[in-house]
């Protein structure tokens, strides 16, 4: 497994620690011209748990990829919270936020992975 893979799945399992829901793994490998390898998506019901979701990211993929993001950006209202780890980019939603900028569709040419919800 390559430390993009490893990471990826790093941060995926952060996110099903503290059970953010409806996750998408965007494969843009096979497109050119793109800012990153893959985008990850998820949404967490409230901003606490937008925030908490954001915060197990970090610990996971620091404690099992070695990996720390370049940029941490909407923490604060935590509406949409994007983490850019350069190959990957991040994006924890609240489900209306993530409902009206609908990104995952931006990327229809991307294999789109949707991983089961953990309760």
């Amino acid at each position: 497994m390559n430390e993009t893979q490893q990471l990826v799945n790093a941060i995926t399992e952060g996110i099903q620690d503290k059970k953010g829901k409806n996750i998408v793994v965007a494969d843009l490998t096979n497109i050119g011209d793109t800012i990153c390898q893959y985008f990850i998506i998820c949404q967490g019901n409230s901003p606490s748990q937008v925030q908490a979701i954001a915060e197990s990211i970090g610990e996971s993929a620091r404690l099992k990829a070695h990996a720390k993001p370049v940029a941490v950006d909407g923490l604060r209202n935590a509406e949409w919270v994007a983490m850019d780890y350069t190959d990957i980019i991040v994006h924890v939603f609240l489900p209306q936020t993530r409902d009206f900028y609908d990104i995952e569709h931006l990327w229809a040419d991307a294999q789109l992975t949707s991983l089961p919800d953990i309760d």
